[in-house]
């Protein structure tokens, strides 16, 4: 192995449970290849997002920051303009970062024309695409959505044959009855369908070859290649031979209580309750989807098999550290749940893999590490990779290379994980009849208990030692646990979350100097001065001044 790190392989899969890999447990799924670098590096346990939707997470875990800092707490929520991501934090030490895939990001187009930034300009583009510079930036979405306007796969399609308007909907994302009618995979009916596509041309192939063919092309610069798949996110649905591959007899039993249903929380029933929650609840909905979300990660697991192959054949794994992670998980009928929008561990736990090939991490590979972890933790984590220098006062997650390195435990790691929700755009909050500013919601969890703090309502608590399942609600109690974990999330609170601008050592300079040069507060006569600041500062008679 070469003692110098260069690249880093940061691979995200929208909407990937923790628990849908065979290394952590799945008993039909069989992901070898994931595995393997689960085998040759570390594998986290309890890895959590700062929230459990798409784009809060990913501006999260892109800036290194929680989401009461940066500020994009919701889908289309623009990251503003002057928050500093990875990509930018990379770029000023020489290293080249790319997106090859999905980010979510929803540009601050006000905040650049404000300050007279041309989008178009190399500096509107970084603004635009989370820092990264874009190699392939395709969101997954029709055309329609705002997100990706042009999507290079969609033209990728239609080269190919594919001539409809919008060939990603119309043929990647929807299945051929029997008789030959096209029917979206928008439509959970159609899950079981195969994908209207070649399985060679589909999204997550398509993107895997994409993300070779910017290895092939990147030359000496170091770089970080954020591979990010668009899929098993919905639509299910998947080409063959992957939508046979599973069926109804390969479909856990839904994680859930007719208690959990008979909730007398007004957040949780508002949410059960909702369109989305009632669909995924019924078991028709679930052995139809599942076997196809199945499929879907089955299929990316293939894909990594000839990922790791190429980065053999070329050398990269000597050099590349690679991390396996999701930007939340998916309930799939679990609590009465659909999507991910509450902080069970099927929605807010994420899988997280990371091998690192420096002859330093040769002491854990292979282990499984149980330390409270969070997605906001990689960014710090790939600039000290590279050789950059700390910076606490931007970046709120913690280096890794801690657990990476040292197979003991820690002397002092995070006590608490925190999560966030913002959810005044979501059905509940109109359920709920709530103002906009009250739709907020915060898990804490430490190793024991977890707790979600409902903003205008009573929390949710779990023992996670007796009821690992979070079935049982204790927060009717006058548990002492919730005083514990409320201190323990106001303490989290009141921390400095946004003084970004001047570094430790600075504070630590000024607070060393006291004063401003030429400013003098609070001396009666010149032996005071003399006898304080005298030694540092000169005679006072002699015309020197701080």
């Amino acid at each position: 192995m070469t003692a110098a790190p260069k690249n880093v392989l940061f691979i995200m899969a929208d909407q990937l449970r923790w628990d849908y890999l065979s290394c952590y447990g799945h008993p039909h799924l069989h992901t070898p290849n994931i595995d393997r670098i689960a085998a040759m590096g570390v594998r986290f346990t309890n890895a959590y997002v700062q929230s459990p939707f798409c784009g809060p997470s990913r501006m999260s875990t892109y800036t290194g920051r929680y989401c009461r800092s940066h500020g994009a707490t919701w889908n289309g929520f623009p990251l503003r303009v002057g928050e500093r991501t990875i990509g930018d934090h990379l770029r000023k030490i020489g290293v080249k970062p790319v997106i090859v895939g999905k980010t979510h990001m929803s540009p601050d187009v006000e905040g650049m024309e404000w300050l007279g930034i041309d989008p178009e300009s190399n500096t509107g583009i970084h603004l635009s695409e989370c820092g990264f510079e874009p190699y392939e930036r395709d969101d997954g979405l029709h055309p329609n959505s705002g997100y990706d306007p042009d999507p290079a796969y969609n033209a990728y399609l239609a080269k190919n044959g594919f001539n409809s308007p919008n060939p990603w909907d119309d043929h990647a994302n929807s299945g051929l009855d029997e008789d030959g009618k096209r029917l979206s995979g928008w439509l959970l009916k159609y899950s079981n369908l195969p994908a209207d596509v070649p399985e060679e041309m589909s999204e997550t192939p398509y993107m895997t070859r994409r993300a070779i063919d910017f290895m092939e092309e990147a030359g000496d610069q170091p770089w970080l290649c954020h591979l990010s798949f668009i899929k098993p996110h919905w639509p299910y649905i998947v080409p063959a031979p992957y939508h046979t591959m599973y069926g109804p007899e390969h479909v856990i039993p839904a994680v859930r209580s007719d208690a959990e249903k008979a909730t007398d929380h007004p957040v949780f029933k508002a949410f059960v309750e909702s369109r989305i929650c009632r669909t995924f609840a019924r078991d028709e909905v679930r052995e139809r989807v599942i076997p196809a979300y199945m499929g879907l990660i089955k299929q990316i697991d293939d894909q990594m098999g000839k990922l790791l192959e190429y980065m053999e054949n070329k050398g990269l794994l000597e050099n590349t550290m690679i991390v396996v992670t999701s930007d939340h998980g998916d309930y799939l009928g679990d609590h009465w749940m659909g999507e991910k929008d509450l902080f069970h561990d099927q929605s807010v736990k994420v899988p997280m893999i990371v091998y690192d090939p420096r002859r330093a991490a040769d002491a854990t590979r292979g282990l499984v590490r149980n330390e409270l972890v969070e997605a906001i933790d990689l960014a710090p984590t790939f600039l000290s990779y590279f050789g950059g220098g700390a910076k606490p006062h931007i970046l709120e997650g913690r280096n890794l290379d801690t657990l990476l390195h040292d197979p003991g435990k820690p002397a002092k790691w995070r006590e608490f994980a925190i999560s966030e929700y913002d959810y005044a755009t979501r059905e509940a909050r109109e359920t709920l009849g709530i103002a906009q500013d009250k739709a907020q919601l915060f898990m804490i969890r430490d190793a024991s208990w977890k707790m979600i703090y409902a903003e205008g309502f009573r929390p949710m608590l779990f023992d996670l030692e007796t009821d690992p399942q979070e079935l049982v609600d204790l927060g009717t109690s006058e548990d002492d646990q919730i005083a514990r974990l409320k201190d323990a999330l106001f303490a989290w609170a009141r921390q400095h979350h946004n003084r970004i601008t001047v570094t430790p050592e600075r504070v630590n300079h000024m607070l060393a100097n006291r004063e401003p040069p030429g400013i003098v507060i609070g001396f009666w006569d010149e032996a005071e001065y003399e006898a304080e600041l005298g030694r540092k500062y000169g005679d006072w008679s002699k015309g020197y001044r701080l």
